[in-house]
């Protein structure tokens, strides 16, 4: 070749043994999370997965995908960044086993200008957890360098997760009118709302060190919590018997996600009274000047799955769930109508 001026691809800003140096930190990780039906590592063009391998006979596929949002803003400006995978899991495999499927495998995309191996690292552990946690192999992803396109330390998430069934054992099934509402606690804002809730530290003129005005450690510390993983516990309960239905109350809170999981002519009556608002939430409030309506459309409210259960099951399930370490709570019943009724005052 003639007239060659010498550059390459890293003076560019995309370093490929920076990437290749990545995926050797973080194969131990994948590894951990291996399980029946995976079939290779990381490295490969794809992932392979043996569904008879994994104990199915007659499975149907379920996917999904999600991000974690604007929840990334305060983990890129923190340094916090090494539970934001977690988040990243629990956004498509709790819709997952809302369809009533087990999570069986799960994929990342991660893009940035700049990549910092131990950042990215750190992040891709998280996921790691995420996926053990909840059942599944992490069995791929993307690394993207992009200069140009981020600036300097941020970066996007994505995550896909496939999971399965038996035909026949879809999600919603046979709810009606009587159903009684089981709702398992969230761990605190989740991942949903967080464009609301850093307008709200910017009108307190708070920076994520200051100390937590609604618990322990910093402010920033505080809203990283990471959403919580309900797979386990929400299998053992479908495979128990008795579960009709769950929704996981991500954005659009109790009232827009349990009407998807009710058919028509059916709404749900909700006792507002039943739980205590966490304190994070009450602060939010008070704080933006929220009024309820707003904080039960926008947030999980303290509430982050709900399971609708055969009346005659709700106290064997609630004990399920209790042992399984979830807090349970029985939220009211399903009644005919549209929509979600509210009584009484979140307290």
């Amino acid at each position: 070749m003639s007239g060659r001026n010498g550059l390459t691809y890293a003076e560019a800003g995309v370093d490929i043994d920076a990437g290749n140096a990545l995926v050797e930190r973080i194969k131990p990780a994948a590894r951990r999370t291996a399980r029946a039906g995976a079939m290779a590592g990381l490295g490969g063009f794809g992932a392979l997965f043996d569904l008879k391998a994994a104990g199915y006979t007659d499975p149907i596929l379920v996917a999904a995908t999600d991000g974690v949002g604007t929840k990334l803003r305060i983990a890129i400006d923190t340094g916090h960044v090494d539970t934001i995978g977690i988040d990243l899991v629990a956004m498509c495999v709790n819709d997952l086993v809302c369809q009533g499927a087990e999570p069986l495998f799960f994929l990342d995309y991660f893009a940035t200008g700049k990549l910092e191996v131990d950042q990215a690292a750190r992040i891709v552990e998280g996921i790691a957890e995420g996926c053990l946690r909840s059942g599944c192999a992490l069995v791929g992803g993307e690394t993207a360098e992009m200069p140009g396109m981020y600036s300097e330390g941020d970066f996007d998430l994505a995550g896909f997760a496939v999971g399965a069934m038996e035909r026949g054992a879809d999600l919603p099934r046979g709810v009606a009118a009587g159903d009684v509402l089981l709702g398992l606690a969230s761990d605190g804002v989740h991942s949903n709302g967080y464009s609301l809730v850093r307008r709200v530290v910017e009108l307190a003129g708070l920076g994520w060190d200051a100390a937590s005005p609604f618990g322990p450690g910093t402010l920033g510390e505080g809203l990283l919590v990471p959403t919580r993983l309900y797979v386990k516990p929400a299998l053992a309960a479908i495979r128990a018997g008795g579960v009709r239905g769950l929704a996981h109350i991500t954005g659009g809170g109790l009232t827009e996600n349990l009407p998807r999981v009710l058919p028509e002519g059916l709404g749900a009556e909700i006792d507002l009274g039943a739980w205590t608002l966490p304190p994070v939430f009450r602060w939010l409030a008070e704080t933006g000047g929220m009024e309820q309506a707003e904080l039960l459309k926008t947030f999980n409210a303290g509430i982050g799955m709900v399971m609708v259960v055969a009346p005659d099951r709700a106290g064997a399930l609630t004990d399920l769930l209790g042992e399984m370490g979830e807090r349970v709570v029985s939220l009211g019943e399903v009644i005919p109508g549209q929509g979600v009724a509210y009584s009484g005052q979140l307290s």
